[in-house]
């Protein structure tokens, strides 16, 4: 039934894909790379600033994920230039494997970078702060297993929040992947606790696997503007890319947290925001029928600019307008 419901989805009215997209493919960088996917988006001192995430085709079939972190600029937002070398990345040939999924978020006039990080002894969410994108300060990496993190940028109660995706497999009977979004709070960025439980993947119609956060939120008069991935899992879908095994389909939704206490979602659409419909979305891609949103940037004109990885392998931009994001989480109060 479920399937059939996800099935018929489309993306939302009020959500505009580009028509320059991909906006940052493997060709426009000057190193090594044949994936550019998942980036994290913020403007700084004046510039657009974007940190993408590069993979590495082994073989036919197969990806090197993660391999490092690139950086490029940008005058209005579409138009990047890449820069010559990587910026970041966690790898040490000993415990640490990989580095992904970047996220960009200023707090008091300093650039924080939250990312993913492979280990040999599971997956870490980390923080690093930067000034100028070349020296990074790590702060702090999580447990295992948790990534998909974000941080709101200002303090409640003195407390720093963030949104996060832990990976409980052991403790789900019958669900060995079905994962939500959780929120916890911070005194100093590097010790976190009081987590809590914000959205589950029973209150999301269009997944039935797991979600996780997307972009940092967005403070609005009505509440923080929220988006999030959404995964929809199917055995019976045949191969969908060029890796053999995928059969998830990933999609972006839209949800609205308390202004004063963003522990409480007061609004979500039912519908996706951005389901996978263009031939860069589901077509030739390492893994077709992915939508994951990881940047964005609010305009002074009320233009909502966000920034998705495509089928595991382009950079893209839609936009919206910040009423008609608001007034889909409105709909169904």
């Amino acid at each position: 039934m479920q399937e059939d419901i996800i099935r018929k989805l489309k993306s939302s009215p009020v959500i505009h894909r580009h028509p320059e997209n991909p906006i940052l493919k493997a060709s426009d960088v000057p190193y090594k790379t044949d994936l550019v996917l998942n980036a994290g988006v913020v403007k700084f001192l004046g510039k657009y600033v974007m940190i993408f995430r590069n993979d590495i085709r082994v073989d036919e079939y197969t990806v090197k994920e993660g391999i490092h972190l690139g950086l490029a600029f940008s005058d209005d937002g579409l138009h990047w230039k890449v820069e010559p070398e990587p910026c970041f990345n966690m790898h040490d040939g000993d415990e640490y494997i990989n580095t992904y999924d970047p996220r960009l978020m200023v707090i008091e006039g300093r650039c924080y970078m939250t990312f993913g990080c492979d280990t040999n002894h599971g997956i870490r969410g980390g923080i690093a702060v930067t000034d100028d994108f070349v020296n990074f300060e790590l702060i702090s990496l999580s447990t295992p297993d948790n990534r998909n993190m974000v941080l709101f940028d200002q303090k409640f109660n003195n407390m720093y929040l963030r949104l996060e995706r832990p990976f409980p497999i052991y403790g789900r009977p019958g669900y060995p992947e079905r994962f939500d979004i959780w929120i916890s709070d911070s005194p100093d960025l590097k010790y976190w606790g009081s987590p809590e439980l914000l959205l589950g993947v029973e209150h999301v119609p269009f997944s039935n696997q797991k979600i996780g956060a997307g972009p940092p939120p967005i403070k609005t008069p009505e509440g923080w503007l929220t988006i999030f991935h959404a995964s929809d899992f199917n055995p019976d879908r045949g191969r969908n890319g060029f890796e053999k095994t995928w059969k998830k389909r990933y999609s972006a939704g839209i949800m609205l947290l308390d202004l004063h206490n963003p522990r409480k979602v007061i609004g979500m659409s039912k519908k996706p925001l951005l389901f996978p419909e263009t031939p860069y979305e589901t077509t030739g891609g390492y893994r077709n029928h992915v939508i994951f949103p990881t940047g964005i940037i609010l305009e002074d004109s009320g233009e909502v600019k966000i920034y998705y990885g495509a089928a595991d392998t382009y950079m893209c931009l839609a936009t919206a307008h910040i009423d008609d994001l608001i007034s889909l989480c409105n709909e169904e109060k």
